[in-house]
């Protein structure tokens, strides 16, 4: 079994910084890719930021600039960076890990950003 366990969501104040993390149960290299969606209520879960395997990331274009996504494979765990927070980044943010056949997914973190 795989779990991916995201923490450090919470309260910011809007212009802040947070910092997720997405620990993975066994090596994050044995993943195609890991990355960071999010699901606001009434919308689709969409996109934030990726990486692949080899390293190549990608960002969804509203937080380009604004979010990292990172990875320790020591600690078998992906990061997102999250700087000059907005209103709208407020969302249920979820860790994914991308096989071939499967994709895994956290249980979900919640970032809101206050004005």
């Amino acid at each position: 079994q795989v779990h991916l366990v995201e923490s450090g969501g919470g309260l910011v104040q809007a212009g802040g910084s947070l910092t997720l993390s997405c620990a993975a149960s066994r090596s994050i290299f044995s993943f195609n890719a890991m990355g960071w969606y999010r699901q606001a209520p009434g919308k689709q879960r969409e996109l934030v930021a990726d990486i692949a395997v080899g390293g190549t990331a990608d960002y969804a274009e509203s937080v380009k600039g604004r979010f990292t996504i990172s990875r320790d494979s020591a600690k078998n765990t992906v990061y997102l960076k999250m700087n000059s927070l907005k209103p709208e980044d407020t969302s249920v943010y979820f860790c994914k890990a991308t096989t071939i056949n499967y994709d895994y997914w956290g249980q979900g973190t919640q970032v809101t950003v206050s004005s």
